[in-house]
Order: C-alpha cells, then sequence, then structure tokens
C-alpha cells in the first residue's frame, strides 16, 4: 500500500487543448472557421527534412480552450486513409469517441442548429437527455461526431449515483421513470 500523497492535488481549469488528426487541414479549416466560427489562433508548419511538412492547426473554442488538428497529407510515408472520425477505426459503435462543445442557452442552441443546416450540415436533435441538457449531433469534414450541448439545471447529488435511466430498442430510445440505483 502506498503512503498518501503529501502535495496537493493538481488544480484544473478546464481542457487546455484536445489534439486531433485530420486528412485534409483545409476542410478541416474552412469548416472550424467559417461553419462553427471559432478562429484560427496557431498555425504551425513543422517541417521534418525531405518527407515534407506537417501541419498542426490551433483554433479557439472560448474560455481559453483550443481544438488542435495536425496534418501530415503532404508528408512522405504519412498515412492518407486512417480513419480521422475514430469510432471506425476502433471498432467501436458510432458515438463512442465525440466531442462536446458547452452552449449558454436552448436559443443559441437553435441559433446553431440553424447555422449548420443553412451550411449544408446534416444535424440529428434536439435530443433531450432526461431533463439534464439538450444537444444537437453532426460531423465535421472528418467523421469527427460532434455534439452542441445546454445544461438544463445543475447536477444533483442522486445524478451520481449509477442506475439505468433509458435503454435503446434499435435507433428508439426508451426512457425508464423510476430508475433504480446500480451498483
Amino acid at each position: 500500500m502506498t503512503a498518501p500523497a503529501t502535495t496537493p492535488k493538481m488544480k484544473c481549469l478546464g481542457l487546455n487543448h484536445i489534439d486531433l488528426g485530420t486528412k485534409n487541414m483545409e476542410a478541416t479549416r474552412k469548416f472550424y472557421e467559417e461553419v462553427l466560427g471559432f478562429p484560427l489562433v496557431r498555425a504551425d508548419l513543422v517541417e521534418l527534412g525531405n518527407r515534407g511538412v506537417m501541419k498542426h492547426f490551433f483554433f479557439d473554442i472560448g474560455n481559453g480552450q483550443l481544438l488542435g488538428f495536425m496534418s501530415g497529407e503532404d508528408v512522405e510515408g504519412y498515412p492518407k486513409d486512417f480513419d480521422s472520425g475514430i469510432n471506425k477505426g476502433l471498432g467501436l459503435m458510432p458515438g463512442v469517441y465525440h466531442f462536446a462543445f458547452d452552449c449558454d442557452s436552448l436559443e443559441s442552441l437553435d441559433a446553431t442548429q440553424k447555422r449548420l443546416q443553412e451550411h449544408g450540415v446534416e444535424v440529428k436533435g434536439p435530443v433531450d437527455h432526461e431533463g439534464w441538457s439538450k444537444s444537437i449531433y453532426f460531423e465535421d469534414p472528418n467523421g469527427l461526431q460532434l455534439e452542441v450541448c445546454h445544461l438544463l439545471r445543475p447536477f444533483v447529488a442522486d445524478d451520481a449515483i449509477p442506475r439505468v435511466r433509458f435503454r435503446r430498442e434499435g435507433r428508439q430510445k426508451i426512457e425508464i421513470a423510476a430508475a433504480t440505483p446500480r451498483a
């Protein structure tokens, strides 16, 4: 058994950045800047000797947090046909790996859905998550599942108790009224 830690716990202010791979940096840049409105704040080109140049771009998604993408599309020997959507390449069902952006109101959620649709993006939802949040879902040009989520209420202690709150039958979601706790 190890002794208890004497140094304080890490003070986390949120995520600094998430970094993902893309096969097409220009399509990625256009989507995140023009469709979602996230400005490009850092663009690094990394020379890899005579093999080419790796692109590493960061978008400001708000609250001091960044979303980065790396592309080796112009690098000799870099994989050109990888699953940039993550789930399929890992043999997982869609939605296991996804990224959710916070939204400040239901009106903003609705406006975001309309903007995405105006840009030809297929949007699913809004989905009510058992009364604690509402979300819309869509994909970026890389096949990454993205979500915009608005919290409807603060979390309470009961929310942290593991329990079955809904089940899926095919594509249909069935809510369970009196959920029983599970260990």
